[in-house]
């Protein structure tokens, strides 16, 4: 039993294509390519997949080389006819789902091809698959593939991805807090600035800390930072933490003694 996850269709793995114009799909073809041939249970099957695949993805690679256009469209018809010819003479007795996959995907059907691979891959396999072919720079693609394989939407993963591979550099005990909350589906714009002042500030280890819990919710730790500022004569920051707001939490943070 491989799969853990619940199959997607195809119109929700077209999405990762939509979302990317640097959309890989030579990658693509390779990286999901090798997973589908590799589960042909059939040798000579098997080895005409391989070819057809191979020729395919040297075409992607080289879209203008007319010679190769046309030896890839060869071979993927005749992969695409000998699955035909399999499927009816051997009717339900010998399993194509695999091939079928394959030929899906080498003609250019990238969603269809994720939908059908899902019946017998793991889907953070078919994930990290899409997730590099979207070519996306500083990115976390680790992120990305654990809040999509946790069930939350493409979007909100490739956003999650492209902050914290943008804000790489800050503390890693910052970088945790965005992780769990971009887990949570909390991170939104407002929360990524106010982190942003929380990394800016320089803090202490032991403010880092006192951070991180404020973050989190401490709420009796909120309170006593909320009644520091109020007897610093910071009334407004000290309403806005114990309102949850982020902004307040690199000020609450400072009052610490380093």
């Amino acid at each position: 039993m491989t799969q853990h996850l619940r199959r997607h269709p195809a119109s929700w793995w077209t999405q990762f294509q939509e979302a990317s114009e640097r959309f890989d799909t030579a990658y693509l073809t390779e990286g999901l390519g090798d997973l589908l041939t590799a589960k042909i249970g059939s040798p000579l099957l098997r080895r005409e997949a391989e070819i057809a695949t191979d020729i395919q993805v040297r075409h992607l690679n080289k879209p203008q080389a007319e010679e190769l256009a046309d030896r890839a469209r060869k071979s993927v018809e005749r992969l695409v006819a000998t699955v035909a010819r399999l499927a009816e003479r051997s009717g339900e007795g010998f399993s194509l789902t695999e091939a079928h996959a394959l030929c899906h995907l080498l003609e250019g059907r990238y969603g269809e091809a994720a939908n059908a691979a899902e019946e017998f891959l793991k889907t953070q396999q078919i994930l990290r698959i899409f997730v590099g072919a979207m070519r996306m720079e500083r990115f976390d693609a680790e992120l990305a593939v654990k809040m999509l394989a946790a069930g939350h939407e493409p979007g909100a993963a490739m956003h999650s991805g492209i902050v914290v591979g943008k804000y790489s550099w800050w503390p890693s005990w910052l970088i945790k807090i965005v992780t769990e909350r971009a887990m949570e589906g909390r991170l939104d714009d407002e929360a990524i600035t106010a982190l942003d002042k929380c990394a800016y500030a320089e803090l202490s280890p032991a403010q880092s800390r006192i951070a991180r819990r404020l973050l989190s919710g401490e709420e009796a730790l909120i309170d006593a930072s909320a009644v520091r500022l109020e007897a610093l004569g910071e009334t407004d920051a000290a309403e806005k933490l114990r309102k949850g707001d982020l902004t307040a939490v690199a000020i609450a943070a400072r009052l610490i003694p380093v």
